[in-house]
């Protein structure tokens, strides 16, 4: 078994075998769930500069729901509305395989940096969807790059919609 830090790296590396391996390994969910947290916590001190230091509690918890309300969208969407014939997957695998996925999001820490927060968050979000394709085409065994790319961004967009009512009722962002 890797490293977890280096799992992280091949993870953030989208090397397809990590998925894999990870998919296949029931005892990797601590790590998996880890690097969700991580991802998290780093988009929380990230976001300091518009939130202060309140913001890094709102930010940490708004990564964490906003990824378990995709996580759950991404396995309800790919198993159920639009798996392929070959698709055999439970939802540990496939919240092992996503949560790996949340590692190109430790790179938000760095919007720490005054200037650097919309663009490292900008970099972030593609970067983790790009990830999240390979995790779901891996987890869910699907031939289809395509299809992943549907139901990942099926999933992401209703996962900002969910967010932004959410924001939108309790407030967003405060100094």
């Amino acid at each position: 078994m890797d490293s977890f830090k280096n799992r992280i790296i091949r993870a953030a590396k989208l090397d397809i075998n990590l998925y894999e391996e990870v998919e296949a390994d029931q005892g990797a969910m601590g790590q998996a769930m880890g690097v969700v947290v991580l991802s998290s916590l780093a988009a929380g001190i990230g976001g300091i500069a518009k939130g202060g230091l309140g913001g890094i509690l709102v930010g940490t918890i708004t990564a964490l729901v906003g990824w378990y309300i995709w996580a759950y969208l991404t396995y309800f969407i790919g198993t159920k509305l639009l798996p392929e014939p070959q698709t055999q997957s439970d939802p540990g695998e496939l919240l092992r395989t996503i949560g790996f996925s949340s590692s190109p999001g430790l790179i938000r820490i760095l919007g720490i940096i005054p200037g650097l927060a919309g663009i490292t968050f900008f970099v972030a979000s593609i970067w983790m969807l790009a990830a999240m394709v390979i995790a779901v085409r891996q987890a869910l065994d699907y031939r289809s790059t395509l299809r992943a790319v549907g139901v990942c961004v099926i999933g992401w967009i209703v996962q900002l919609l969910v967010l932004a009512v959410l924001f939108s009722i309790f407030g967003g962002f405060t100094k």
